[in-house]
């Protein structure tokens, strides 16, 4: 097969979209197939370019044998709505121009979020007649309202318009929870149009290492329980309640708290770890994808929140599946198909999202405990081995692919 992804993330970005695509596309290249990947100069998430990138109208390059075409974007940081919008409908409209100078393909995939990014699918399916799926990471509008991020009636009608109409018009939607799936039936969509595709994580690439690191060591963290969250420091993920836990922690030294990323909160929350005055917490910027490895083995336990929301039930936050690929014991503070998972696993706790107190609970009967930690730990290994290895979920994809493109040249 000829396959066109459009993402509006991709390495050297290091969020979970460019992840996915990234690690699918990868193994489809090593399948046989050959894979072409529309997506922006990389900035995310602070609005800069990455060094050795210009922003121009059309670039090419090579990922690991998988063509890359890169764009121009209206480049800005990942805060604001009005210059979010305007970035992410430059990214739908350089797309749609520069398809007359894309390769012949079989197939386009566009994901979502970002909204415009899933729409720019259509576009190019009806220039080059082909078969359009759709992937779906973030129920939107859905995502953006529960963090009150925008409030205009008109514009929330005129998004769940567009949603419904993008549903309607694919000719596949692969939704990565079972709730997304129930959610976009009940909008009226077939259920033979839709397929779950779960996260997963490369376990050649997350795996247990030494917890004893040059990294470890740089920061001062051999020898002690780091408790760590690795990711977007964004509205959704109120990490407000790892500060707060933090500063009910100071009593015990060898408890250290580390989080590694960036986000339209990062900002606020330094300020509050100043305010708190904590002296146990590191709080490093964002970290290239090979140094998560070795993040991920000085940590003694994982930490994964949201905030507080019946809409974030529904999702599942990937590095839940890198966590337990790297037998860390996980503390969940996300309820629903999330928590569902946990239990399954046996690989950590759940509590209450944004409950500091149920936060400082669990993590204390961990640092007490190496026993529970390690047995944490081997199950969600276990678990993930065998439900959520990337590889397999990535030919799964590559089957349903094949079923599309073979009715749309029937």
């Amino acid at each position: 097969m000829k396959i066109l992804f459009l993402s509006h993330y991709f390495p050297p970005e290091v969020n979970a979209p460019a992840s996915r695509t990234f690690e699918h596309c990868q193994q489809w290249v090593k399948d046989g197939h050959s894979v072409t990947v529309v997506t922006c100069v990389p900035n995310h998430p602070q609005g800069q370019v990455y060094e050795g990138y210009r922003n121009r109208f059309f670039q090419r390059e090579d990922c690991h044998g998988i063509h890359v075409v890169r764009v121009w974007t209206y480049v800005t940081a990942n805060e604001g709505f009005a210059k979010r919008t305007l970035n992410y409908f430059s990214y739908l409209m350089a797309v749609v121009l520069t398809t007359p100078w894309l390769p012949k393909v079989d197939v386009v995939i566009s994901t979502s979020p970002q909204f415009f990014n899933g729409l720019a699918g259509y576009f190019v399916s009806r220039i080059l007649r082909i078969p359009w799926m759709l992937e779906i990471r973030d129920l939107w509008p859905e995502s953006i309202l529960a963090v009150g991020a925008i409030k205009n009636r008109k514009i929330i009608q005129l998004l769940e318009w567009l949603e419904r109409y993008t549903y309607r018009k694919a000719d596949h939607i692969v939704p990565v929870t079972d709730s997304f799936e129930r959610y976009i039936a009940a909008k009226g969509i077939s259920c033979d149009k839709i397929t779950v595709i779960k996260n997963g994580a490369n376990l050649s690439l997350y795996k247990p290492l030494e917890s004893t690191n040059t990294m470890a060591e740089s920061l001062g963290l051999n020898g002690k329980f780091v408790a760590s969250y690795f990711g977007t420091h964004g509205m959704a993920h109120h990490l407000e309640t790892v500060l707060y836990a933090a500063k009910q922690l100071q009593n015990h030294s060898d408890i250290i708290f580390l989080l590694a990323g960036d986000g339209a909160e990062r900002e606020k929350l330094l300020a509050l770890h100043r305010q708190l005055k904590l002296t146990n917490v590191v709080m490093l910027e964002q970290q290239p994808k090979h140094q998560m490895p070795s993040l991920w083995a000085l940590s003694s336990v994982s930490l994964i929140l949201l905030r507080k929301s019946d809409l974030f039930k529904t999702v599942i936050p990937s590095k839940l599946f890198e966590s337990m690929a790297m037998e860390k014991p996980v503390i969940l503070g996300v309820e629903g198909e999330s928590a569902e998972i946990m239990r399954l696993a046996k690989a950590g706790f759940c509590i209450e999202p944004e409950n500091s107190q149920q936060l400082v609970h669990h993590l204390l009967e961990l640092y007490q405990n190496q026993d529970l930690r390690n047995r944490f730990g081997e199950n969600g290994r276990k678990h993930v081995c065998e439900y959520y290895d990337r590889l397999i979920l990535a030919r799964k994809f590559e089957k349903l692919l094949e079923q599309i493109c073979a009715v749309g040249k029937s």
